[in-house]
């Protein structure tokens, strides 16, 4: 069976930057960075309510003083920003493959779409579509895969998924498989989303954001904090690093029970778990942890619970880190792939820790037992292999694997 290897990701939240910070921060268990703000609508000069969101204050990486109009976008930027960890590998599989041999696969949801605000803006009120300039590339989803592969003049397959909050961990999906074809040699992979009054207004409308930080799996929870950020990895066939970790494998399905609801028994969510570990040759036993989607609704964690509870029993610990970072949205699979790596990682987790659920820890007695962690919660087992869960509108659900080289 051809091996997947993934070396240390990119990663940036409203935790911080790369995996030293944010393993810091989750396996403390008593910060979070969420809170209220109404800067996605005062920056664009739009009227909107403050809301509990996990953004990022650090400045960003500036682009180059060339760089073409059609990739500037703060999501681009934040992309850019994050790659900067990273880059010497890039560098590296480009010298050792060959800029033909190196695809890019990038997940997004809100893309560049905010950059055409002040278009629309001026639309509306002078009734003219010509008062400012139009940047359809900026929006389109490829843009930040079409940036990744201008920027290091990769010259291989390159494309953009957009499945809503699956789009992180799909990107490394459609990864494995371009390797497994023998269609490159390498992959720039993972996903990036940025905080967009377009995005924070539909979820409003859903009524599913909570005015306090989000509190899943609790009784008392009522909802999602929006967040933004990145997280990249290359994946390979072979290690390029000796920070490394293999993919081990991955499940996907789409039930399509609802626009924007999952199904209510976890369907969809339990044929995702269950692909993902016939594809790895595993037993549910072997999973020591699952870093969960758990969102914080009341559908999400009520479903999630019950797939995790059908296929894991109550055994395997869980927890779910958006109380850290936020809900990502076409950044989240990814982003919680790379925190799934660092736990996993021996140099950068030599203790064994496993993130501490940051609730008020009430249990909701409705929702199928499952192990939630706590400050004595780590990896049980010899081999560290864990799961990272995904899903998303229209049913669209997402499961990786990944363990210890062995």
């Amino acid at each position: 069976m051809m091996k997947l290897f993934l070396s240390q990701p990119a990663m940036s939240s409203a935790i911080g930057d790369g995996v030293s910070t944010h393993l810091l921060v989750l396996n403390q268990g008593q910060f979070s960075p969420i809170q209220l703000t109404d800067s996605p609508y005062s920056l664009n000069n739009i009227e909107g309510e403050m809301k509990m969101l996990g953004e990022i204050h650090f400045p960003l990486r500036e682009f180059p003083s060339d760089l073409p109009a059609e990739h500037r976008s703060r999501n681009n930027q934040l992309l850019w920003h994050t790659l900067a960890q990273i880059e010497p590998q890039i560098e590296q599989a480009i010298a050792r493959f060959g800029a033909s041999r190196v695809a890019v696969v990038i997940g997004t949801s809100t893309t560049g779409v905010d950059e055409n605000i002040p278009v629309f803006k001026y639309a509306a009120e002078h009734n003219d579509w010509s008062g400012e300039p139009f940047w359809q590339q900026q929006q389109y989803f490829s843009a930040p895969a079409d940036f990744v592969a201008y920027q290091y003049g990769v010259q291989n397959l390159s494309y953009g998924i957009s499945t809503a909050c699956t789009s992180g961990a799909r990107a490394l999906i459609s990864a494995a498989r371009l390797l497994k074809a023998n269609l490159c040699d390498a992959v720039i992979c993972g996903g990036v989303d940025t905080l967009s009054p377009l995005t924070i207004s539909g979820f409003s409308s859903l009524d599913v954001l909570s005015s306090q930080r989000t509190n899943p799996l609790s009784a008392n929870r009522n909802g999602i904090n929006i967040g933004e950020a990145a997280a990249v990895f290359i994946m390979s066939r072979e290690p390029l690093t000796a920070q490394t970790v293999e993919l081990l494998g991955y499940g996907s399905s789409s039930d399509a029970y609802h626009m924007s609801s999952p199904h209510p028994e976890g369907r969809g969510a339990i044929e995702a778990f269950e692909q993902a570990l016939a594809s790895a040759k595993l037993a549910p036993s072997e999973i020591g942890w699952i870093n969960l989607h758990g969102t914080g609704t009341i559908h999400n964690d009520q479903m999630e619970s019950l797939a995790v509870a059908k296929v894991f029993g109550d055994k395997t610990a869980c927890t779910t880190t958006k109380p850290y970072t936020g809900h990502t949205l076409g950044a989240a699979g990814a982003l919680e792939a790379a925190i799934l790596w660092a736990v996993i990682n021996r140099e950068t987790n030599p203790t064994g820790i496993l993130p501490p659920q940051l609730w008020d820890g009430v249990r909701d007695d409705h929702l199928p037992k499952i192990a939630i962690t706590d400050t004595t919660s780590s990896w049980q087992a010899e081999r560290r292999i864990g799961a990272s869960s995904s899903f998303a509108f229209g049913g669209n659900n997402a499961v990786l694997i990944l363990g210890e080289v062995c």
